[in-house]
């Protein structure tokens, strides 16, 4: 396994309800990274449909991505014909047709679903639309072990502690976030990587979707919580970024965060208040 791997993280501007259209960019936008060197593409959450409910919720039945349907069929080709891992946050609609999950697809280099992270918690008017996820994975990837978690999960320190426990070595992190809260922004990218050891990679949405502004603000840190990669400005652009997951290793031999945590403490963590 490799130690070192160059990831991309798409700040995507979506055409609102328009799958089809914002598919077909990104397959240029995936092999564009991929002649780059990325071999893990990441697009922000909802990038095939945009983010707005009051816009995009409506025609979820028309626009939500069936995990074997054509939409995601060209993203596995995608992946396949430019040998590079894809992370396509999508709503897909699953065993029960009218039930809507925020989810992230991975699609591996040969062009197969590896597998699909629902989001745990839902903010707002999402909880309309769509139905949280159960699951927090882990996924083995040639190049490390890899976590996803989508926006408002990040404000759940506990997401990203289960990544880590896992043996997640980077933390993918797909987002809608709105300017009005970039402080929290910053703020979550770097404490869930420091107090997790690993790469935090926060790949927000960028453009205006009626009265919600996504910044971009795309970045990622280090096992510290330094920024190693950010975006240049509030525009579409793909952030690359070097990741030495050998560094990270180095970085939880010297602090003992694993080995020093007190579970049978922190039982109140569990209680439903």
């Amino acid at each position: 396994m490799d130690n070192n791997v160059k990831i991309a993280l798409v700040q995507f501007q979506s055409k609102l309800n328009c799958p089809d259209e914002n598919v077909e960019k990104a397959c240029g936008m995936i092999a564009q990274a991929a002649s780059q060197g990325a071999k893990i593409v990441c697009f922000p959450e909802l990038f095939s449909t945009g983010y707005n409910l009051d816009i995009v919720g409506p025609r979820l039945p028309e626009t939500a991505e069936r995990l074997d349907g054509p939409r995601i069929a060209k993203l596995c080709q995608a992946a396949k014909e430019n040998g590079c891992y894809v992370i396509a946050p999508v709503a897909t609609e699953r065993e029960v047709k009218g039930v809507y999950f925020n989810s992230a697809v991975l699609i591996d280099d040969e062009g197969h679903v590896a597998g699909c992270y629902d989001k745990h918690h839902l903010y707002s008017l999402e909880r309309f639309h769509f139905r949280m996820g159960n699951d927090i994975p882990v996924f083995d990837t040639k190049y490390g072990k890899i976590g996803i978690m989508i926006c408002y999960d990040a404000g759940f320190p506990e997401v990203a502690r289960l990544l880590m426990l896992q043996g997640a070595e980077v933390i993918f992190m797909p987002s809608a976030w709105r300017v009005q809260d970039k402080d929290i922004w910053d703020i979550n990218v770097a404490q869930r990587a420091l107090e997790n050891l690993c790469y935090v990679a926060a790949v927000n949405r960028f453009g205006q979707e009626g009265e919600t502004y996504l910044f971009g603000g795309t970045k990622v840190a280090n096992s510290r919580g330094t920024t190693v990669a950010e975006c240049t400005g509030e525009k579409e652009e793909i952030v690359y970024a070097d990741l030495d997951l050998a560094s990270t290793a180095k970085n939880r031999q010297e602090i003992d965060y694993l080995k020093d945590r007190r579970p049978d403490s922190y039982q109140l963590i569990a209680k439903k208040l």
